[in-house]
């Protein structure tokens, strides 16, 4: 199995990009899966009307984005425990997106491997648009081992 070793891994490590240009296509297989036509997203007098100068993407899918390079990351070794992000910008038609990750801290507890990772979006002007936080468990036996849901 391949994916991130725990001994291995270093505080301040980055994260492979996962990287794309917003747009219709994109936008529309996105809504199409989640069901979410919102017409602020596809249409341009809608989200004028709405206040801003052209349609914008959704901002679960930068969520998704963010979960795509943590998953192709841990690559069936491990899993998301914990996700938290802050939507600060708009990611409006022909954004460059781009995620970054990075390594904050590490610890074995429980009898499971922790990974806590500072994430976000960026788009092409270097502007931070969903910064966040997401807490990896890793699969130390190779089987898929979640934590104990909280009482």
């Amino acid at each position: 199995m391949s994916g991130p070793s725990f001994d291995a891994l270093e505080i301040g490590s980055e994260l492979p990009v996962f990287e794309r240009t917003t747009g219709f296509a994109h936008w529309n297989r996105y809504a199409a899966v989640n069901d979410e036509f919102i017409d602020v997203h596809m249409d341009r007098e809608a989200a004028r009307a709405a206040g801003q100068p052209d349609v914008f993407g959704m901002g679960n899918l930068r969520i998704a984005y963010l979960h795509c390079a943590l998953s192709d990351w841990l690559a069936g070794r491990g899993d998301v425990a914990e996700f938290a992000i802050q939507f600060r910008a708009l990611n409006l038609l022909g954004d460059r997106l781009r995620t970054r990750a990075r390594v904050v801290g590490k610890e074995r507890a429980g009898g499971l491997e922790w990974i806590d990772v500072e994430l976000g979006v960026v788009n092409q002007r270097g502007e931070e648009t969903s910064p966040g936080t997401a807490r990896l468990v890793l699969f130390t036996d190779g089987k898929a081992r979640m934590p104990e849901p909280p009482p």
